[in-house]
């Protein structure tokens, strides 16, 4: 099957890429990125994007795929409030419409977030935003899932985005101990999302303990 990914760079979008390319299932990868990143694999088509709200010369890329994961993303507070709305609105819906006008069989997995609103009410921009997105998404002609992650916690070591995320990163231990609904590792997390890519689920909506459901899953 082929495949398309955004946001491969990412703590997420990295490790689903590493899974797209060691399933035997897979047989061509496409990432669309900011800028080339060097890396090497046979199935692997790296395409640099220069507008990720336009993708009218790239219309081919979406062509004939059978899943897509959108993992793009910005943290809050590290980009302006129009910027972010752009990253988590915009370019999410404008990619997933692309992939049904030209794929409109496939399956779109959306890298989204706890407290999403789709009522679009929250004084929270992150959860409006992401709220907006699932939304818009939900209403084209695509087999969609959302993943809601709650703290995701970053196995390989990483510079955090905040001290708010270095609180989070020694506190994890506690977290585990409250059980499924306010955790998650980045591996849990990826590997579910490219198990119901390519196995579906059984609702559209995957809450933190409803996206460790299917972690172990067999592909």
């Amino acid at each position: 099957m082929k495949i398309i990914i955004t946001g491969s760079t990412g703590m997420i979008g990295s490790l689903v890429l590493t899974g797209c390319l060691n399933s035997p299932k897979t047989t061509e990868v496409i990432s669309l990125v900011r800028r080339q990143t060097g890396q090497r694999h046979k199935k692997l088509t790296e395409i640099v994007i220069e507008d990720f709200e336009n993708y009218d010369k790239q219309d081919n890329l979406f062509n004939d795929i059978k899943v897509a994961f959108f993992c793009l993303g910005a943290y809050t507070g590290q980009v302006s409030d129009g910027l972010f709305k752009k990253i988590t609105v915009n370019y999410a819906v404008e990619f997933a419409k692309t992939l049904e006008k030209n794929s409109p069989r496939a399956t779109l997995c959306l890298l989204s977030g706890a407290g999403a609103d789709r009522m679009e009410k929250s004084k929270t921009s992150f959860a409006r935003y992401k709220g907006m997105a699932e939304n818009q998404i939900s209403n084209l002609n695509l087999k969609f899932y959302s993943f809601r992650p709650a703290y995701i916690y970053p196995v390989k070591q990483r510079k955090e985005p905040n001290f708010g995320y270095r609180i989070l990163r020694v506190s994890y231990p506690l977290l585990k101990i409250f059980g499924k609904r306010y955790s998650i590792t980045s591996i849990e997390l990826a590997e579910a999302m490219f198990n119901v890519g390519l196995n579906g689920a059984d609702k559209e909506i995957l809450e933190n303990q409803d996206i460790l459901k299917y972690e172990h899953i067999k592909t």
